[in-house]
């Protein structure tokens, strides 16, 4: 499976430009809202739901969207790759691939849960220096670009500043290993009440964007993929914030565990994780 890293350098290089001539920004600006348009109309509609196993569930919209970006892309930046979560994986030797989450909360939306994103990163090589997260019900949208900090609707944002667990906002999210999503539970009963509250979001890509924006304090999860933190680890840092695995190593495109937070709830965190189960799972 490819992944990619993020990275704080400024791009050395501007974006090439699309075949209308806009920016990369300006056309994945349109990719992801006219994504959360398609999402926000069928919304609580009636929609075709497909098992990929316990908890993991695709939509006829998840394929729409996708199919709906993906002719954008490929017709503004057709030498670019394209790696999307319900089908397209085209390689290419331009340097550049569009990493894309049609749905990110797919869950939510087939139960009419309104907590789902539209995810979209581009990468140069193996380092993600775009990145979109967009909340179409409440038309929020989540932006990074490298070295240029990161905004929630042009705004910017900062992380959160709480510097310990027993001060935090904590959240994660259950995943589809049983194994290590029960660990995750284990680790919050070992740790409650020591710390304000906890939150399952259903959207990794939302629990990202909730960090970098301030809104939760620190997010984990055990089992991502690329499309999942696209943005959002370029968020995080963007805003100011650190995202490691669970062994406390910078997320890079191998990282499969997460945690994101400010500098020191991070380590305060880690300090108080040592040694459990949920820390020593080991890869898939």
């Amino acid at each position: 499976m490819q992944r990619f890293v993020t990275s704080n350098a400024t791009p050395s290089t501007p974006f090439p430009p699309a075949a209308s001539g806009r920016t990369a920004r300006e056309v994945a600006l349109q990719v992801v809202m006219e994504a959360g348009a398609l999402l926000r109309d069928h919304f609580q509609g009636e929609l075709q739901v497909t098992s990929k196993g316990r908890g993991n569930v695709v939509t006829d919209l998840d394929h729409l969207v996708e199919a709906q970006s993906i002719r954008l892309l490929r017709r503004e930046f057709p030498s670019f790759g394209i790696l999307a979560e319900e089908s397209a994986q085209v390689p290419s030797d331009s340097g550049y691939t569009w990493v894309m989450d049609p749905l990110d909360g797919t869950r939510n939306f087939a139960s009419g849960l309104p907590v789902f994103s539209v995810v979209l990163g581009l990468a140069r090589g193996d380092v993600v220096v775009l990145g979109m997260t967009y909340d179409p019900l409440r038309d929020e949208l989540f932006l990074a670009e490298t070295g240029k900090g990161a905004t929630l609707n042009g705004k910017p944002i900062q992380a959160a500043r709480q510097a310990r667990v027993k001060d935090a906002v904590l959240a994660f999210d259950m995943g589809y290993s049983d194994e290590r999503a029960r660990n995750a539970l284990k680790l919050m009963v070992n740790l409650w009440p020591g710390m304000q509250t906890i939150r399952i979001l259903g959207s990794a890509a939302l629990g990202l964007a909730y960090v970098a924006s301030g809104r939760i304090d620190l997010y984990f999860h055990h089992l991502l993929s690329p499309w999942d933190i696209a943005s959002g680890i370029l968020l995080v840092r963007e805003a100011g914030g650190v995202i490691t695995d669970k062994d406390g190593k910078p997320a890079t495109h191998a990282s499969e565990s997460i945690v994101a937070a400010n500098p020191a709830l991070h380590a305060d965190f880690l300090r108080l994780t040592e040694g459990s189960d949920w820390r020593g799972d080991t890869p898939i």
